[in-house]
């Protein structure tokens, strides 16, 4: 983007209106609350991951919801770590260790990468990978729901915010979304991949269709 679509980019994220977006994302949260099983299947992926037990994190932008980040607008938990089954492919375009990544795709079994490839930047995800025993797990759950952020930019702050995406992360996962008692996955890494769901694709929670092609079911355009 040229500097001035670039700033008019960086407004749109940034200047929403964040109380009625929080309201939103609260609705989300409440479902992922009181949730056992997510699945997400797109195309021919699928994948399900157990957030039993989970406290899933409003990041709107608000003192009230103790959020930092600008732009904000996703919401967040931690899946259990043993309990990924499937297959994932992350599609949107980003940078790791200054190396581009793209079109991921990785098999999970007993909540463990047992085998991954990628268009570009294979390398890189092996590498990952290899950081430690907790890097071949899950240790975040996030879903996008900031409309402003309409393109990827290979930034993580915007792009994992960007709605009609769902990312994971390979390795640490957050003590907010966690018990007391528990610890999580633990790893050096905290390694986000993003996956594009508008199209052919949903979000389910306890077999519900939550989202379909990016749109909730509380939105208008939601496809029943």
């Amino acid at each position: 983007m040229a500097y001035e679509e670039y700033q008019d980019f960086v407004y749109d994220a940034v200047l929403r209106d964040w109380g009625a977006l929080a309201g939103e994302m609260d609705r989300l949260k409440r479902i992922l609350d009181d949730g056992s099983e997510v699945r997400i299947v797109r195309g021919r992926d699928d994948l399900t991951m157990s957030i039993e037990g989970r406290s899933a994190v409003n990041s709107a932008a608000s003192v009230a919801y103790d959020s930092h980040n600008l732009p904000s607008g996703e919401v967040f938990t931690a899946p259990v770590a043993d309990s990924v089954e499937g297959r994932i492919t992350f599609d949107v375009p980003m940078t790791i260790q200054g190396t581009r990544v793209r079109d991921v795709r990785l098999t999970f079994a007993g909540g463990e990468v047992v085998d991954f490839d990628a268009e570009t930047g294979e390398s890189v995800i092996e590498s990952v990978l290899d950081t430690d025993e907790g890097a071949r797990r899950l240790g975040e759950l996030g879903v996008g729901m900031n409309r402003g952020i309409d393109r990827a930019t290979d930034s993580i702050l915007f792009d994992e915010k960007m709605a009609g995406t769902v990312h994971t992360a390979l390795g640490r996962a957050y003590d907010a979304c966690l018990p007391a008692d528990e610890t999580g996955n633990e790893s050096a890494t905290h390694t986000d991949l993003i996956t594009d769901m508008t199209d052919d694709a949903q979000l389910l929670v306890d077999g519900e269709t939550i989202q379909r092609n990016g749109v909730f079911r509380w939105e208008e355009k939601f496809e029943a």
